[in-house]
C-alpha cells in the first residue's frame, strides 16, 4: 500500500528546474533510500513534499489524500515529519526537556489550565516525561538525559533529532543526511534505530545519504535522482548495475571499478 505518491512534480527557481517532472511512490512501511549527485533535486524533493516548499506543479498524494502545498505544521498534524541535514535542537535544555518540547496542544500552555486544572497538567507533564525516558532507552542515549542539548556530539544530536519524531504520532519520516558528521559506531546505533522502528512500530522512512553502506544496510527500495528527475528503481544492487545510474551518477570511475569487480 502506497503511504506517498509524488507525481509529475516541477519545483522551478526561475530558470532553474531543481525538480523536473519527478514521480514516485513511497510503500508503507519501508525504508526507502534516495540517491544522486549534489544538484540532483533530493532536498528540494524532500521540502516540496514537507510544505517548506510550494511546488510548482504537480501532485503529492498521502494515503489517498492529496497534500500539496500544505505548510509543515499541517503535515506534523497528519504524521508527515522531516528531519534536516543539521538538527535544530534547543541548545539550553537538556536533552529531556528536548523530547518533552515536542507533543502538541500540551495543557500546560494554556494559561487557564495552567491557572487552575494543575494537577491535571502535572498528571499530563509526568506521562510526557515517562515517555521521553522511554524514549531515550530506546535509543540508548539516556544516559544523556540531563546533558544540556548544544553540548552533546552530533551523532548524539541526530538521534536526538530521531526521538523526537518519537514523541509524535509519526507516520513517514524524511531523513536528510542523518550520517553526515557521525562517527561510525553512533552511525550504526541510528541505523539499529531506523530499522527497529520500521519493524516494531511501523514507521515508514525515505533516507537521503551518500553513506552507500548505510544506504545498503536499511534500504529497500533505492531511488537514484539526476537532474530533478527519477532515473532508477530497485535494490541497491540493481541500482549499480544500471548504466544510466553509472553514467549519470556514479561516474566513470565507478565503472571501470564494477568492470574490474566482474573480471
Amino acid at each position: 500500500m502506497s503511504m506517498i505518491r509524488v507525481e509529475n512534480l516541477h519545483k522551478h527557481f526561475g530558470g532553474f528546474h531543481a525538480v523536473d517532472g519527478a514521480s514516485l511512490e513511497i510503500a508503507e512501511r519501508s525504508i526507502t533510500g534516495l540517491i544522486g549527485p549534489n544538484g540532483a533535486g533530493k532536498t528540494t524533493l524532500f521540502n516540496v513534499i514537507a510544505g517548506v516548499l510550494p511546488p510548482t506543479s504537480g501532485k503529492v498524494i498521502m494515503q489517498g489524500e492529496d497534500i500539496t502545498g500544505l505548510p509543515p505544521h499541517a503535515l506534523f498534524h497528519k504524521g508527515l515529519l522531516r528531519t534536516f541535514q543539521i538538527a535544530h535542537e534547543f541548545h539550553s535544555m537538556t536533552v529531556r526537556e528536548n523530547l518533552m518540547m515536542v507533543p502538541p496542544r500540551q495543557s500546560g500552555e494554556n494559561l487557564w489550565d495552567a491557572w487552575f486544572h494543575g494537577a491535571r497538567v502535572r498528571e499530563e507533564e509526568r506521562r510526557i516525561r515517562t515517555r521521553a525516558d522511554e524514549v531515550l532507552e530506546f535509543l540508548t542515549i539516556d544516559h544523556i538525559a540531563d546533558e544540556k542539548a548544544g553540548q552533546i556530539s552530533g551523532g548524539q544530536k541526530k538521534l536526538l533529532e530521531l526521538g523526537r519524531t518519537m514523541m509524535t504520532d509519526a507516520k513517514i519520516v524524511f531523513l536528510d543526511e542523518v550520517g553526515a558528521g557521525v562517527n561510525r559506531t553512533l552511525l550504526n546505533t541510528i541505523a539499529d534505530a531506523i530499522v527497529r522502528l520500521n519493524r516494531e512500530q511501523g514507521y515508514t522512512f525515505v533516507v537521503i545519504e551518500h553513506d552507500m553502506d548505510f544506504i545498503g544496510r536499511i534500504c529497500d527500495p533505492v531511488i537514484c535522482m539526476a537532474e530533478g528527475r527519477v532515473l532508477a528503481e530497485g535494490s541497491l544492487d540493481e541500482i549499480k548495475a544500471n548504466e544510466q545510474v553509472i553514467e549519470a551518477y556514479l561516474g566513470t570511475g565507478l565503472k571501470n571499478k564494477v568492470k574490474d569487480g566482474a573480471a
